[in-house]
């Protein structure tokens, strides 16, 4: 029992010669482990008289405390070490410029439509809007729609019910206008439309703009003049020239194909047409007095020829690799 005091020093010599937890550890079980030195020292106190146990149990027991004491001071100038390490290993340079905040920009389709309605804008025509939930009527009906049209079969349309559809053309806005406007009316249309389909050139869910001019005077010069001055102008080409082929549209009467001369040849661009007199005759618009053409293009085609797109679906992939070319 006389030879427990210089554990103090040893243990102290031992503790502060550990570099890290481990081997602290390890050297705490030298002294305080199962088989340590005062573990020890504890278990012979049965050995002694019962005079001689309470001074030999106190000796220990202030041993044990010192032992106890430079451990802990060990094991918590080892862990402010640590500490200090990885906070100048994560240590950060304040005076530094700090990082650009990086900014978004518009999708190519919402460039298109803000291009479109600003060329027709400045034109005269005003920007009017509808609702992407249809009824029948207006989808349909009062665009002169017969029941048995391809168009109104379910392999083409999107029902919600056995009334409503998603609209499949911004046309019924049209109609919306005109029940509730005198004429003369000069309004384009855009936004999205619906139809069942999907591939390189196709989507469920695109955007049209359609253009309706209703006036006492309205001609198929007017239309086509209309038509060549947007797209001259939105193309930024002089020498974009229009041509009209026959067509039919049940909502129009006579109908055209509207094609532009692109790359030597000609190109589809949308349709087009006089309004017909049943259409006038939902709405209550004298069609002996007025006359007035309509017209439809694609939103996203159009984009696609501006910025030389080959895939209608890399606008709705959300893959910013794409997107962040048109910032």
């Amino acid at each position: 029992m006389a030879n427990l005091e210089h554990l103090i020093s040893e243990s102290l010599s031992d503790f502060n010669a550990c570099a890290d937890m481990p081997a602290l550890e390890n050297a705490k079980a030298k002294y305080l482990g199962k088989t340590g030195a005062l573990t020890e020292a504890l278990k012979g106190l049965g050995k002694l008289s019962n005079e001689e146990r309470p001074a030999a149990g106190a000796a220990i027991n202030v041993v044990k405390q010192a032992v106890e004491a430079a451990l802990n001071a060990r094991r918590e100038a080892i862990l402010n070490a640590e500490q200090a390490k990885q906070l100048a290993a994560e240590s950060l340079d304040v005076t530094l410029p700090a990082r650009a905040q990086s900014t978004g920009g518009l999708h190519p389709v919402t460039l298109t439509l803000q291009r479109i309605e600003q060329l027709f804008h400045s034109i005269g025509f005003d920007v009017a809007t509808g609702p992407e939930i249809e009824t029948d009527f207006y989808n349909f009906t009062a665009l002169n729609i017969p029941e048995n049209h391809p168009a109104r079969a379910m392999h083409d349309t999107f029902y919600v019910d056995e009334n409503n559809v998603l609209r499949t053309h911004t046309s019924p806005v049209q109609i919306h206008y005109m029940e509730n406007k005198e004429p003369p009316l000069k309004i384009i249309a855009p936004g999205r439309v619906y139809r069942v389909d999907s591939d390189a050139t196709h989507s469920p869910m695109f955007h049209q703009v359609e253009g309706l001019w209703v006036d006492e005077n309205i001609s198929f010069a007017n239309l086509k003049g209309v038509v060549q001055d947007f797209l001259q102008k939105f193309f930024e080409r002089d020498d974009l020239t229009v041509r009209f082929r026959p067509s039919f549209f049940p909502f129009t009467e006579p109908s055209a194909e509207m094609d532009m001369s692109w790359n030597g040849g000609w190109l589809e661009i949308g349709g087009c047409g006089m309004v017909h007199p049943e259409v006038f005759k939902h709405v209550n618009i004298d069609s002996e007095k007025y006359r007035g053409f309509a017209f439809g293009l694609g939103v996203e085609r159009l984009a696609m020829l501006r910025y030389g797109v080959n895939d209608l679906r890399h606008f709705f992939n959300n893959d910013l690799r794409f997107l962040s070319q048109f910032k």
